[in-house]
C-alpha cells in the first residue's frame, strides 16, 4: 500500500552487554528497521539472529500488517550472525544486501557495492540508497532514507556505531571490534554530517545534534 511518505520503524531496539554467567561473552543482538516507503516497497534492515525468526514474523503481522512474503529487499549492514539470522524468511525478496554482497538465490550483482566505488546502490531512487561505510568491517554498509515531506535523512548504520553513548566514549565501539578503526573514525563523521537520525547497531535511535559532529570531528583529527 502506497503512503505519501518514507517510513522508519524500528521493530527491534539491539543490545551488547557482558554475559553475568561467562566472563568469556558478551550478550548481543542488533537493531532490527522497517523500512515503508512511499511507492510501497518494504525493506527490512538487519534481521537479528535465527532463533528469532517467530518474533520477527509477530511484529512484522501484528504490529506492520505485512508477511514475510511482503519485504521486497533485505539489507544486511555486515555479515555477523546477529544481523543475518533470519534472512531465510524473505525468499520472495528481490534482492538479499549482505554488506557489499547482493544477491537473490545463486545470482550476485556486480554492482557499485561489490566494486568498492563511491556511488550509492538504489532500493527506490533517490529515497533509499545504500552506501559503502567500511570500519566495523571492511564491508559495511549503510542504508540512507530520505523523507522530502520533512526534508531530513535517516542513517541505519549498522555497527558503524554501536549505541548513542559511543559518540562521547569511542571505547565503546573499539571494544565492540573494529577492522579499520580509522576508516571507521571518518565514516561515522560522514554519516554524522548526511544525517539528521541515526539508527544504531545495538541501541535506540537518536537524532544527531551539532555538538556530536564536533566531538566526531575532534575524534577524526586526533
Amino acid at each position: 500500500m502506497s503512503q505519501n511518505r518514507n517510513e522508519v520503524q524500528i521493530m527491534f531496539v539491539g543490545y551488547s552487554r557482558p554475559d553475568s554467567n561467562d566472563s568469556n561473552a558478551i550478550r548481543a543482538n542488533c537493531t532490527s528497521t522497517l523500512i515503508r516507503t512511499r511507492n510501497g516497497r518494504n525493506i527490512i534492515v538487519d534481521t537479528l539472529t535465527a532463533w528469532d525468526g517467530e518474533r520477527l514474523k509477530e511484529v512484522l503481522q501484528n504490529v506492520y500488517g505485512l508477511q514475510p512474503e511482503d519485504i521486497h529487499v533485505v539489507v544486511c549492514t555486515h555479515g555477523h550472525s546477529d544481523h543475518i539470522g533470519c534472512n531465510y524468511l524473505f525468499r520472495e525478496a528481490q534482492w538479499h544486501i549482505v554488506g557489499a554482497c547482493v544477491s537473490n538465490r545463486d545470482k550476485y550483482l556486480n554492482s557499485y557495492l561489490t566494486r568498492a566505488e563511491t556511488q550509492p546502490f538504489q532500493l527506490c531512487g533517490d529515497d533509499v540508497t545504500v552506501v559503502r561505510t567500511p570500519g566495523h568491517t571492511l564491508s559495511c554498509v549503510s542504508v540512507l532514507v530520505r523523507d522530502p515531506t520533512q526534508g531530513r535523512i535517516v542513517g541505519i548504520c549498522g555497527d558503524l556505531f554501536e549505541r548513542v553513548e559511543d559518540i562521547a566514549d569511542p571505547s565503546i565501539w573499539l571494544e565492540a571490534g573494529s577492522e579499520d578503526p580509522t576508516s571507521q573514525r571518518r565514516q561515522r563523521l560522514r554519516m554524522a554530517e548526511l544525517c539528521n537520525y541515526i539508527v544504531p547497531g545495538h541501541g535506540q535511535g537518536f537524532y544527531i545534534t551539532d555538538k556530536m559532529r564536533e566531538l566526531l570531528r575532534q575524534q577524526l583529527d586526533a
